[in-house]
């Protein structure tokens, strides 16, 4: 019994229906989760002790033991404190500040290779004065198979690794600006 306040006459805490809708959303939140590969759930920062409840969901079919089991993720999830339940839905909401920066990443990262293959040299020394723990000989050189997997027309193998090299560059270091 939640109890009335004897002064003011309000209820002390939340009604059974509003725990009842906090309960729920866990419980999507717990399903979204089980849901994910194991990659997505390493950006995501989920707490180490709800990683096994996780698998162990996801590996379970039978369809009354999965709900179970999603329940009993649920619960353990409840356990955890609202700042944490709350850092996991935004980092998996779409709209959500930290897939807003991974987004805007993704748009730089971009950026610079088209930069580094129209613009040579004078642009590999402004991404190497930005950021400086970058590998220039191994950029120039991924930068010069690009141009020529393109006028080849052959698959974008080092396109790709010219990004995946610019998005490392830029995940060690920020910018000097």
């Amino acid at each position: 019994m939640r109890g009335i306040d004897e002064d003011s006459g309000e209820y002390l805490g939340p009604s059974r229906s509003q725990r009842r809708r906090e309960a729920l959303d866990v419980l999507e939140l717990g399903r979204r989760l089980s849901e994910l590969t194991d990659a997505q759930l390493e950006r995501l920062p989920v707490p180490e002790a709800l990683l096994p409840h996780i698998r162990e969901t996801r590996r379970i079919t039978s369809h009354i033991a999965h709900k179970r089991q999603l329940a009993y993720l649920a619960k353990q999830m409840r356990r955890e404190d609202e700042e944490t339940l709350d850092a996991i839905r935004d980092a998996m909401d779409e709209s959500g500040e930290a897939a807003r920066r991974e987004v805007a990443a993704l748009h730089r990262a971009e950026s610079w290779r088209e930069r580094l293959l129209d613009g040579g040299d004078a642009a590999l020394a402004e991404f190497i004065d930005a950021f400086p723990a970058a590998d220039r000989q191994h950029l120039r050189q991924l930068a010069r198979n690009a141009l020529d997997e393109r006028k080849r027309n052959k698959p974008p193998r080092a396109f790709r690794e010219l990004f995946r090299e610019i998005r490392e560059a830029m995940a060690d270091d920020t910018p000097e600006e």
